[in-house]
């Protein structure tokens, strides 16, 4: 492993799988329908690695898990910017493959199949208790979060295992879910999705 540590990413990020609301992997219980079928994407407000600014940029992945995710066997695929020069693509890389280091490395530890990693224009919108995210020809997704009880949105802090550990999830449900590569094709809606803020350091 790369023994780098500077780096940090700070920014926004959401989810969405084919579980039910709320996705019981992250219990470290079995999908509802037995497997997940995972997307993810990021907007980095502020980041870098070493001398190498990554700032407003978007990264995405796209994660299919056999049973229960703690078990492992992930495969997945990793979409980077198309906006990002060749020291981006490689740093947006290496963080997000792991390499160095934190939350991202211990993600990775359960993919055992690496479909692809492709740089491509990825559309990363927020507004309101809203996310989107389109990479043209691949992946469409909308998600909303949803009220709780006491007001506000519905939230989900530290669970077992999860996307971002510096913020709690906020608990959405997808408008709509399309993904289409490397033989796949997944579409479904009302199913669940988490939102936050997020900060990654080694």
């Amino acid at each position: 492993m790369n023994t780098t540590t500077d780096w940090n990413l700070q920014g926004s990020y959401f989810e969405a799988c084919n579980c039910e609301n709320a996705c019981p992997c992250v219990w470290l219980q079995p999908p509802s329908e037995g497997n997940c079928k995972l997307l993810v994407a990021w907007h980095i407000d502020k980041g870098h690695l070493n001398g190498t600014a990554l700032d407003d940029l978007n990264v995405a992945l796209a994660c299919y898990a056999p049973g229960n995710m703690k078990e492992g066997n992930w495969q997945a695929a990793l979409y980077v910017d198309e906006r990002t020069s060749d020291a981006q693509f490689d740093a947006i890389t290496q963080i997000f493959s792991g390499k160095q280091g934190g939350h991202p490395a211990l993600l990775m530890s359960f993919v055992t199949d690496v479909w692809g990693i492709k740089k491509t224009k990825i559309e990363y919108r927020s507004q309101g208790k809203r996310r989107e995210l389109t990479i043209p020809g691949i992946a469409d997704m909308a998600v909303e979060s949803i009220q709780g009880i006491k007001g506000g949105e519905a939230t989900i802090d530290n669970p077992p295992l999860c996307v971002v550990t510096s913020h709690p999830a906020i608990v959405a449900r997808s408008l709509h879910y399309d993904y289409n590569d490397f033989g796949n094709a997944w579409k479904f809606s009302d199913r669940n999705s988490y939102y936050s803020d997020f900060t990654y350091r080694p």
